[in-house]
């Protein structure tokens, strides 16, 4: 981009910027002629997604903020106008503890509320599975969920779920992009006043807490177990300054279970100053939790993310506190679940299980052992809520669990994404139905290793930030694409499956076929021989791939953990040497 170029484009957004804070945000920058970050600024427009807007707060085309949320409300107004009668046009919009959420909520409302649809808008900061859940309840035809999830506290984001609840897929993903696309001018929004006078927009709060904390309850699957025994169960739990404090603490102590909150982490902070990252995937954002269980003598350590989503758990074992992946916590709640259901005689008619392409497939084994028909699917909770969809408009299968191993999961389908007040609710019943047994969480795993094999898996992510990252980024993905490995470290490829044209690759024979039945997306996974996998994936949501890899042995013991280290680290060797060769 030349500098007349940039200087046209942020006077432009200065122009359509209702935020004094961010527009004086990029005068300053053009007044000290500071073109680097004007151009990382505008290089391009924030991009609308198939998910919605997720990006860096800030001024700029290239940026979250009252300009981009405006532009990408009137979109999803404009599609809403094109698919509802005026009677059903109704959104519900919530929002977390990131920086400028209620601002940017409240933006979203207006808009809504200036194209004559009327909205219900959270008082206050709730979680993503509540705003899914009063999407379902108000009869709405969408919903609007302000949060970056568990991005670093620079970030914000838009999500966007449709009349079931669940996260916008095809072809409404696709017919929110292409309205959004066509504004580019300003936004005109509804004073809220007038809005609240008339109707347009109607705040709630407590009625909607009310009948999601009775739900979460009543998943309850051993309630007498509860009643009795909860009281011995002390779980330490932090919301990682986030939505979570009211509504797990609140669902746990109806339970009767005795919950220990780390104070530090208690309130909502949209700097999360404690972590480097408000993740429970990350072992440092466990630590506080985990020094106060140490303190406290406790059972269960639990953490969930800003938006209340995504469950991190540690447990007690010979005096330490072991991190249980996202992996292995879906393999012991499906084994749970599927068991006690079977047990108690309420499994449905074809019982179903739904993880994804990059989940340890361990835990279809579990589900398929009890009877359950299991499917994979795309990386996205959006497409195991599908899934339900597909199964209610069947009539076919009943969906009983499912889950992701970036630590979603989704207990019932009174919620359309993945849930971690419920999690919580059944991870902490799990836990206590097995001490009552006189086992621990990680001799449960181990029982379930014995019984159907030993699994491992790792995430490994590469950042390629900036314009010239995005180029790499896309190189890369290219170059796995046109020049798939005959083996990655030591370990060779048997098979390529491209789900961006739906093929499946057999490396030895050079022999193509197109069998593989999802929707198109920029996914490789590579297939090692011995059943092992590396999947590489561009992530939605940050400037970064993402690579799973996962091993297996069917001698279902822990033997083979060094030598999987060992291969882990060569496929590590050989990320890192295909990005250098391209930088180079």
């Amino acid at each position: 981009m030349t500098r007349q170029e940039i200087r046209e484009k942020a006077v432009s957004y200065i122009e359509r910027e209702k935020s004094e804070l961010f527009r004086e945000e990029i005068r300053k920058l053009l007044e000290n002629e500071d073109w680097d970050e004007l151009e990382e600024k505008f290089w391009r427009g924030l991009d609308f997604g198939t998910g919605g807007l997720r990006g860096i707060i800030g001024g700029g085309t290239n940026r979250i903020n009252p300009a981009s949320i405006g532009k990408a409300s009137l979109g999803l107004a404009n599609y809403i106008l094109s698919c509802f009668p005026e009677s059903e046009r109704s959104v519900v919009i919530a929002y977390d503890s990131r920086h400028y959420s209620d601002e940017f909520a409240l933006e979203a409302a207006r808009v809504m509320a200036a194209k004559s649809i009327r909205t219900y808008l959270f008082s206050s900061l709730r979680p993503t599975p509540v705003l899914s859940f009063a999407v379902r309840t108000k009869n709405a035809c969408a919903g609007v969920m302000i949060t970056a999830s568990h991005n670093p506290a620079a970030y914000n984001g838009y999500k966007v779920f449709w009349s079931d609840g669940a996260q916008i897929v095809s072809p409404h993903d696709k017919g929110i992009i292409e309205e959004v696309g066509k504004i580019t001018g300003s936004v005109d929004v509804m004073d809220l006043e007038e809005a609240l006078e008339s109707g347009l927009i109607t705040m709630i709060d407590k009625e909607i807490d009310d009948e999601y904390t009775r739900l979460v309850v009543s998943q309850s699957l051993k309630p007498e177990l509860m009643k009795k025994h909860g009281s011995e169960l002390k779980v330490v739990y932090t919301p990682l300054h986030g939505a979570g404090l009211i509504p797990v603490t609140m669902v746990l102590s109806k339970l009767g279970i005795s919950v220990y909150t780390v104070q530090e982490q208690a309130e909502p902070n949209g700097d999360f100053p404690t972590v480097e990252f408000p993740n429970p995937e990350v072992a440092p954002a466990l630590e506080m939790a985990i020094e106060l269980a140490e303190k406290e003598d406790a059972d269960l350590v639990m953490a969930t993310d800003p938006d209340v989503d995504r469950l991190g758990i540690a447990v007690p074992e010979e005096g330490e506190w072991i991190l249980i992946s996202g992996n292995q916590l879906g393999a012991m709640l499906t084994d749970y679940i599927f068991r006690t259901r079977k047990e108690q005689g309420s499994l449905p008619t074809n019982p179903a299980f739904v993880n994804t392409i990059v989940t340890s497939t361990l835990q279809n084994k579990v589900a398929e052992f009890y009877g359950a028909t299991s499917f994979r699917v795309l990386t996205g909770f959006k497409y195991i809520c599908e899934k339900i969809r597909q199964f209610e408009a069947e009539n076919s299968y009943s969906y009983v669990f499912g889950g992701e191993e970036s630590y979603g999961y989704l207990v019932g389908t009174s919620v359309r994404d993945k849930d971690a007040v419920s999690a919580a609710a059944m991870t902490a019943e799990m836990t206590l139905w097995n001490r009552v047994k006189g086992k621990s969480l990680i001799e449960y795993l181990r029982e379930l290793w014995s019984r159907f094999g030993y699994w491992k898996e790792i995430l490994i992510s590469r950042d390629f930030e900036g314009q010239r990252g995005q180029e790499t980024m896309n190189a890369l993905m290219n170059s796995l694409r046109n020049e798939p490995p005959g083996s990655i470290g030591s370990i060779e490829v048997t098979m390529m499956r491209d789900f961006r044209d739906g093929t499946t690759l057999n490396i030895a024979r050079g022999f193509r076929e197109k069998n593989i039945a999802l929707p198109s997306s920029d996914v490789i996974q590579f297939e090692l021989k011995g059943g092992g996998l590396v999947t590489a994936r561009p992530s939605g949501t940050e400037p970064k791939i993402k690579f799973y890899a996962s091993l297996c042995s069917e001698n279902g013991v822990e033997s083979e953990q060094a030598e999987f280290e060992g291969v882990f680290d060569e496929i590590r060797s050989w990320i890192d040497e295909r990005i250098v060769a391209l930088d180079g």
